[in-house]
This record gives C-alpha cells, sequence and structure tokens, in this order.
C-alpha cells in the first residue's frame, strides 16, 4: 500500500513549476488532487499526465487565491468530489520578485500579500473542519527571501514572513483538534526561476554562490519528497518548520 493511498490533497498552484512538482510526488504516493491555478488549460494538461502516470483522480479548478468566494467553492467543490480533505498545501504566490523596495508600489505589495498570505488563510480557514475530521495537516510556503533578506525580495519575504507567523499560530490552536501545520522554506529550480535567471543573473549567480551543492532542489524529489513525508502518518509527531534548502532538507521544531 502506497503512503498515501486514498487521502485528498489540495496543492494551489499545482498546474507548474515547485506546485506540479508537489502534485507528482503526492500523486506518487498515491493521493487523490486538487490543484488549482490561473489557466484552465495548463491544469488540464497537468491533471492528464498526472492521471496517466500515477492513476490517481484529479480534479483542476481555476481560482484566484485572493478570491475569498473561489476559495470557499474549490473546498466545496473538493468536498462534493471525495468527501473529505487530509492535505492542504499552499503553495501558490505571485510577487514582482527582483524589484528593489524603493520601486515597489502599493499595487506590486498588496499583488505579494493577496496571493500569499491572504490566500493562506482562506484555504486554512475553510479547510479547518475537515482537517479536524481527517486529522489532516497543512504545508504552507514560505521563503529564505523572508528568513536571510534576499535582495529584490521585499514584497515577496513580506508575504512569506506572514505566513510564517499565521502558521505558528495554527499550529499552536490546532494541535489539539490533531491537524499538524508545517512550512517549507524551498530553494527549488522552475521555469519561473530560469526567468529569473535571464532578468535579474547578477542576483542569480550571487544567490547559487551560497548553494554548498551548488545546485537549486528538485521540485519533485526534493521539495515535494519532503511534503509528502510531513503528509504522512510517520509524521503525526512533527509540527514546526522545515526548512528545504540548496538540495537538502532539515527540520525545526
Amino acid at each position: 500500500m502506497k503512503r498515501l493511498e486514498e487521502n485528498v490533497t489540495i496543492i494551489t498552484g499545482g498546474g507548474k513549476g515547485i506546485g506540479y512538482g508537489l502534485a507528482q510526488a503526492f500523486a506518487e504516493a498515491g493521493s487523490n488532487l486538487v490543484i488549482t491555478g490561473r489557466t484552465l488549460s495548463r491544469l488540464e494538461s497537468a491533471k492528464e499526465r498526472l492521471e496517466a502516470e500515477y492513476g490517481v483522480k484529479v480534479l483542476p479548478i481555476v481560482a484566484d487565491g485572493a478570491d475569498e468566494s473561489a476559495i470557499k467553492d474549490v473546498v466545496a467543490q473538493t468536498i462534493d468530489t471525495f468527501g473529505k480533505i487530509n492535505t492542504l498545501v499552499n503553495n501558490a504566490q505571485v510577487s514582482k520578485s527582483g524589484l528593489p523596495l524603493i520601486e515597489h508600489t502599493k499595487e506590486d505589495l498588496d499583488l505579494s500579500i493577496h496571493s500569499g498570505l491572504y490566500a493562506a488563510f482562506f484555504y486554512m480557514r475553510e479547510c479547518h473542519p475537515y482537517l479536524k475530521e481527517s486529522k489532516g495537516s497543512v504545508i504552507n510556503f514560505a521563503s529564505g527571501a523572508g528568513l536571510f533578506g534576499k535582495l529584490g525580495q521585499s514584497s515577496y519575504a513580506a508575504a512569506k514572513e506572514g505566513i510564517r507567523g499565521l502558521s505558528r499560530v495554527a499550529a499552536a490552536e490546532w494541535g489539539p483538534d490533531g491537524i499538524r501545520v508545517n512550512v517549507i522554506c524551498p530553494l527549488a529550480m522552475t521555469e519561473s526561476l530560469m526567468e529569473w535567471k535571464e532578468n535579474y543573473p547578477d542576483l542569480f549567480a550571487k544567490t547559487i554562490q551560497g548553494i554548498p551543492l551548488g545546485r537549486f532542489a528538485d521540485p519533485k524529489d526534493d521539495i515535494g519528497r519532503v511534503a509528502v513525508f510531513l503528509a504522512s502518518e510517520d509524521a503525526h509527531y512533527i509540527t514546526g518548520e522545515t526548512i528545504t534548502l540548496q538540495g537538502g532538507s532539515g527540520l525545526r521544531p
């Protein structure tokens, strides 16, 4: 039997990048999936590939993470289709990465806060009763941008640090409900990171120099496997913060 056989996992931004790597890892572990994003064609393509390769059921839903009513609809469709929620993975985020703080506008900051912090909050709140029932888990994604003050990442870092704070409170409040809440801070090679490399080669070079392994983590094999572990019964004693950087991982309570 697979580690997450018959589980149901919601992954925001599951159609590309880290989100798709997460979807692959959870599907490989046997979990059925709900993947959300802003582009239906990308989500449907991901659904076809995941179902064909792993034999799980995938429900793609177009949803804007800043839209509270859309998130309520995602949760309602998940329950209507699968009848339960075992794991919520808040991965999606939009930001003006690479833009210096003094060049940010209020709209730039709002973009990060609404697509990241507000989205995580809405999903967590709406999923709570179902996670309580399943004794499930929340896996939120933050970033080394906030932990270490990465250049050109001010609005992104602000949103991600907000998510870390939200997660710590939820871990304390929801522990008695049997819900685990953890944070992953990934540094993974994705299509967006490749674009960032091309647009900001100096920042990219400086970042890669600070990684002892000399590479970014793989979305499925590095990041995805850590997330699957945190969602599994093997991690029932873990509520805290998971840092996934430099192609490896470590746990902090």
